[in-house]
């Protein structure tokens, strides 16, 4: 039997990019999928060269179709991570929106029975975070970000995580003989 890789979708946000990078590097089997914004964010934060890293696939957002999905229903994947995943992408999650590469993934993930985990940016009321050149700001994510991560966290078949070691602790949990 083949070893089941893992599907790892980045979106447009610097928050906690370098650490979830960090974390996907860990893993050999590792499909990294960029939407657009993602590029861009890669790009301003330096991690370019880290995901050329070999054992890493990296798809690219090219067509609005969305045809990598499909790697999905062929049981390649041992769980979608959507980390670090935007208020953006996490509004369309709750609301059934799939007009990109990562909403794509996230719904025929659902629909494929593949297991979910999504680290949103916005998970608390204030927060600390790191711009692409190390700089320290303070935000204050809006009520309806919070609200949309509250009913993603009810979502069957979706683990919503607050930090990257939690989907490492995920990761590993599905697959122990007992998951």
């Amino acid at each position: 039997m083949s070893v089941l890789r893992i599907a790892w979708a980045i979106t447009g946000a610097g928050h906690t990019l370098a650490a979830c990078a960090d974390c996907m590097l860990a893993y050999q089997s590792v499909d990294v999928f960029l939407s657009r914004a993602a590029e861009e964010v890669v790009r301003m934060y330096g991690l370019q060269d880290r995901l050329q890293k070999a054992g890493l696939r990296v798809y690219r957002e090219t067509l609005a179709s969305s045809p990598l999905v499909v790697r999905l229903f062929e049981g390649k994947y041992l769980a979608l991570v959507i980390a670090p995943a935007t208020s953006n992408s996490v509004a369309k999650f709750v609301y059934g929106i799939s007009d990109t590469l990562v909403t794509n993934l996230f719904a025929q993930a659902g629909k494929s029975r593949v297991p979910v985990i999504v680290l949103p940016t916005d998970l608390a009321s204030e927060m600390d975070t790191e711009g692409p050149h190390g700089e320290a700001a303070r935000v204050y994510p809006r009520p309806i970000d919070l609200e949309n991560t509250a009913r993603l966290r009810a979502f069957p078949g979706v683990r919503v995580v607050n930090t990257p070691l939690e989907i490492v602790q995920c990761l590993e949990s599905f697959r122990s003989p007992e998951n």
